[in-house]
């Protein structure tokens, strides 16, 4: 596998927004009223990273752009907590490590930023994305923090960096 991850670029968002809705219809999500899916973020996510102590990174594998993840200081987090947020792939990536791959790079990047915690939030039918929380440490929550806008999302999870 020869997958790079890199920082986002203005150029990939077409391509990002259209990985982050094509999982929803691979997955069947059946309600996509306050998620990403319906977030107009979701089509210019290079401007919305460029927000302070955020950052948004890509796979790449042989010119071929194959998901993305990144952090976002949400509105309401705790100032030493950020969220893992736009974590998708497309097809031909899942199941091949690529997530594990951007979602590594996130946790050392938050770290770098001196962040303590990574929450997230998601649905029942991302079952695999929670199986590599689960694998990763995150642990469950009972309610969401902050102010993603996203209240589609049922699953809440955090992970304690130190």
């Amino acid at each position: 596998m020869s997958v790079i991850i890199r920082e986002n670029k203005v150029e990939d968002n077409a391509i990002l927004a259209k990985i982050i809705k094509t999982a929803f219809h691979d997955f069947e999500v059946s309600c996509t009223d306050g998620t990403v899916y319906s977030d107009p973020t979701t089509d210019d996510l290079y401007s919305l990273f460029q927000t302070e102590k955020s950052a948004l990174f890509v796979a790449e594998e042989d010119g071929l752009i194959l998901g993305c993840c990144g952090i976002f200081p949400t509105d309401n987090l705790p100032e030493d907590t950020t969220e893992l947020a736009k974590f998708y792939l497309s097809k031909e990536a899942r199941g091949k490590g690529t997530g594990k791959l951007l979602l590594e790079k996130c946790l050392e990047k938050a770290e770098e930023l001196g962040y303590k915690n990574v929450y997230l939030e998601s649905i029942p039918e991302f079952s695999k994305a929670v199986s590599i929380y689960e694998k990763q440490g995150f642990e469950y929550l009972e309610k969401p923090l902050g102010n993603s806008g996203h209240s589609g999302c049922n699953l809440w999870m955090i992970k304690n960096l130190d």
